[in-house]
């Protein structure tokens, strides 16, 4: 082999080596701008989340504060005051500036809203089982007459007051787990359709509480006063419109004096309510929700929890 012919060999030879490295450079180069691409995401996704959660913190001590403020004049809550009035979906930034030179334009848009409602205005599941922990039938009936109006079996009444009465009462080691959320009912065999039907009348507070008639619904309100038809409590609904009951008298005053329906395991004040604050950031939406209970002019939060979503489902 001749010396030019070496010579060009021993060229191609370092310009393979030198692509192979270029290569490999290349690569290595991609891979790690990927991973700071991924950290930067990654922190960005949890800078986002952790200023969400104490957006929301603010939200509940702001709905903490209204019910406080309702406090002072007690004995009647209905919905014309303050609480019961939902924010609607606002800029955050109309909240954080007063003027529009204090906007910023980095980063997307946060989006604000939240509502207060009465925990009472449902038939509480707690009702079902009286103080020694056994199944109260004049109850039952009440929950019977609430999935008659869901459109559910007669059976359901039965099967979730039997099982709601062995889980409070935990009488062995094979009890099922007393449920804390509406959610926790297909532990006692109810299926996701049936309590999606019932949950806009029924709730689970951790002590038996009356119905508020100031802001139940009229088929919980015919459900609880035995004796009370449709008409009749739409009759109540109306009335309360025009002027919310200051007591259990006014409401029987609605029906006639010659009326005997009995007003039992109602009133007109509430003890317990449910805060909902939902903040919406780009496409992330977190959302929170709490259970209160109003004790004097203390307001006490039983439960917390904290729903991530997706602002592109409906």
């Amino acid at each position: 082999m001749n010396a030019a012919a070496l010579s060009r060999r021993q060229r191609g030879a370092a310009l393979l080596v030198a692509m192979v490295i270029l290569t490999l450079v290349a690569t290595l180069a991609a891979g790690m701008v990927w991973q700071q691409w991924r950290a930067i995401e990654v922190e960005s996704a949890e800078r986002a989340r952790a200023q969400a959660a104490w957006i929301l913190n603010g939200a509940h001590d702001w709905a903490r504060l209204i019910l406080r403020e309702d406090s002072r004049t007690p004995g009647v809550d209905h919905l014309g005051e303050p609480w019961a009035v939902p924010l609607a979906e606002a800029r955050l930034s109309t909240f954080l500036a007063a003027d529009r030179s204090n906007t910023t334009d980095e980063g997307p848009e946060a989006f604000l809203s939240g509502s207060i409602a009465d925990a009472q205005a449902s038939y509480n599941l707690r009702n079902l089982v009286d103080q020694e922990g056994k199944l109260d039938a004049k109850q039952l009936r009440v929950l019977e007459r609430l999935c008659d109006s869901a459109g559910l079996p007669s059976g359901v009444a039965t099967r979730l007051g039997e099982g709601l009465a062995e889980a409070w009462a935990m009488t062995d080691g094979n009890a099922p787990l007393p449920p804390a959320r509406l959610a926790d009912l297909r532990w006692l065999g109810l299926d996701a359709a049936s309590i999606e039907r019932l949950a806009p009348w029924v709730v689970l507070l951790p002590v038996p509480t009356p119905v508020n008639l100031n802001t139940a619904p009229r088929e919980v309100i015919a459900a609880v006063v035995e004796g009370l038809d449709a008409g009749s409590a739409e009759r109540l609904a109306q009335a309360r419109e025009r002027q919310p009951f200051r007591s259990i008298e006014q409401a029987k005053a609605q029906l006639g004096a010659d009326s005997d329906v009995k007003f039992e395991g109602v009133a007109v004040a509430t003890n317990f309510f449910e805060v909902r604050g939902r903040i919406r950031l780009g496409e992330r939406v977190l959302e929170e929700r709490s259970l209160v209970q109003r004790v004097n002019r203390d307001i006490v939060t039983l439960q917390r929890e904290r729903v991530s979503l997706d602002a592109r489902r409906p």
